[in-house]
């Protein structure tokens, strides 16, 4: 019987998530949840910087996080940051000291990958055969919408309205009144403005809504009589009737709601509210797959060779027409090279050598720009697109590596690399821009038996003298190599 242990950990702006579960030949049991109501979006001050407080409950949570995961795989732990870590300006210096909490790293995430990651965690959970669903999240920072068809999203979008952000706007003294709740929920609509559109004429046939706003919002509409089944307009109605009636959310008393998620609740009805109204929905039913669970089941299928993130470089290499011929011949020598050197240099043979085989089969889409500077171009391609799969780091480490592939070594860009990927990066980097002399002809020139060693400072490349022969315009080439690199502190040597 084979079975792994999985860990996925979602850094929300309202809570921290942790499941953990194991795959046994090939069927997940989850066998642990753990959430804090951290509500670190409340934390960030007017200059969009997280606070120390909020900072430090955080780290107390992954601490304990931490504790939990600690006899599980690396491979087979994923932790992720959503909104309030995408706007946060001290992200980076937190994310550091969160590293060290938990012990392992943290990816920060775009607001659409979180929306696909949500919709294949409620796919798993709710699933009927061929129905086209649209997927509501809504977090503490950003409420994600997403429609689609079975595992797979046809659009995915993220707008900045959150339980705790409009909370914080429009119901920060706690005053509940029909003044409040009407602007708070036309605010929500104008964020929906630019999708609305779009989502209508795509349809669906099921509204599903994930995670804790909406689930308690279903609980105390279903506890308190106003609807037997699902989500209603009518009894989100009564809902905000029942809040002005309050007057304070301290007074807010609902079978289903929490002394914890009291304080942002309005912010959530009211996000809920306007997407009802933006959309037309007439019934949503909930689901208690999410993020976590879309994160659990991704991670599955990279550990079982089904990244969507190869998917995403093959869309991408063949929507900017790159030769893929010319391509195979990059990574098939980058490929050796790694080979050779992955065991002194401490790459990892799986996610250093296929982040390497990814710049090899992308690093000449920006030529469908323009040839001058087409590196470039590929480097700003990759970093502003939208790459399904991809955390924020590894999409700019992939740049990165298309960036640095030829002419100049870009050091100090490379000094913008998260500090712990620095030096891998920067010897993948070194790999590709070999791959790529090697290969410049667009035919392999490379000797029969291509042999490289590593050096105190370097790499040691052996050219026999016969070859050298034979191939002076790549020797001349290499030798132009030799003055980048060592203008980057790296020393190639050519030997025979």
């Amino acid at each position: 019987m084979l079975e792994e242990s999985f860990a996925a950990i979602d850094l929300g702006s309202n809570s921290f998530h942790m499941i953990v579960a194991k795959s046994v030949n090939g069927r997940l049991q989850i066998i642990d949840r753990i959430k804090d109501m951290v509500r670190l979006a409340s934390g960030l001050d007017e200059k969009g910087r997280l606070d120390e407080d909020s900072a430090e409950q955080a780290l107390q949570c992954l601490q304990r996080f931490g504790q939990r995961i600690r006899e599980i795989p690396r491979a087979n732990i994923r932790a992720v940051g959503t909104n309030t870590l995408r706007q946060a300006r001290n992200s980076r210096t937190f994310l550091a000291r969160a590293r060290e909490a938990l012990g392992h790293p943290i990816e920060i995430i775009s607001g659409r990958e979180e929306a696909r990651l949500i919709f294949l965690g409620v796919a798993h959970t709710v699933y009927r055969d061929n129905e086209q669903r649209l997927v509501v999240d809504i977090g503490g920072g950003s409420t994600e919408l997403v429609i689609g068809r079975d595992f797979e999203p046809q659009l995915t979008d993220s707008l900045y309205m959150g339980c705790v952000n409009i909370s914080q706007r429009y119901f920060a003294d706690g005053t509940l009144s029909e003044k409040k709740i009407r602007l708070a929920t036309l605010a929500c609509r104008q964020e929906m403005e630019a999708i609305e559109a779009v989502y209508k004429k795509a349809g669906w046939d099921a509204a599903i809504g994930s995670s804790g706003t909406i689930t308690t919002i279903h609980s105390v509409i279903v506890k308190s009589g106003w609807s037997d089944a699902g989500i209603t307009p009518a009894a989100l109605e009564k809902l905000c009737e029942q809040m002005i009636a309050a007057g304070h959310s301290d007074k807010l008393k609902l079978d289903g709601l929490s002394d914890r998620r009291r304080p942002v609740f309005a912010g959530g009805v009211c996000v809920l509210q306007a997407v009802f109204q933006s959309l037309g929905i007439t019934r949503m039913e909930t689901s208690e797959g999410a993020l976590r669970e879309g994160l659990l089941y991704d991670l599955i299928g990279r550990a079982h060779d089904q990244d969507i993130r190869t998917d995403t470089v093959t869309d991408v290499a063949r929507r900017y027409q790159a030769d893929e011929d010319q391509a195979e011949r990059v990574r098939s020598t980058a490929v050796e090279l790694f080979r050779q050197v992955c065991k002194d240099w401490n790459l990892d043979a799986r996610t250093d050598l296929r982040l390497l085989e990814w710049g090899a089969r992308l690093h000449e889409i920006g030529l469908s720009i323009a040839h001058t500077q087409y590196h470039r171009h590929g480097a700003y391609l990759l970093s502003n697109a939208d790459l399904p799969g991809f955390s924020r780091p590894e999409q700019y480490n992939l740049a990165m590596l298309v960036r640095a592939h030829r002419r100049k070594f870009p050091q100090q860009e490379l000094d913008s690399v998260a500090q712990e990927d620095q030096a891998r990066i920067r010897c993948l980097c070194v790999l590709l821009r070999l791959a790529v002399v090697l290969n410049r002809g667009r035919t392999y020139t490379a000797p029969a038996r291509l042999e490289v060693k590593t050096t105190d400072n370097g790499l040691q490349l052996a050219l026999p003298q016969q070859w050298r022969d034979d191939h002076p315009l790549t020797v001349a080439d290499l030798e132009s190599e030799q003055g980048y690199l060592e203008a980057a502190g790296f020393e190639l040597t050519l030997s025979e």
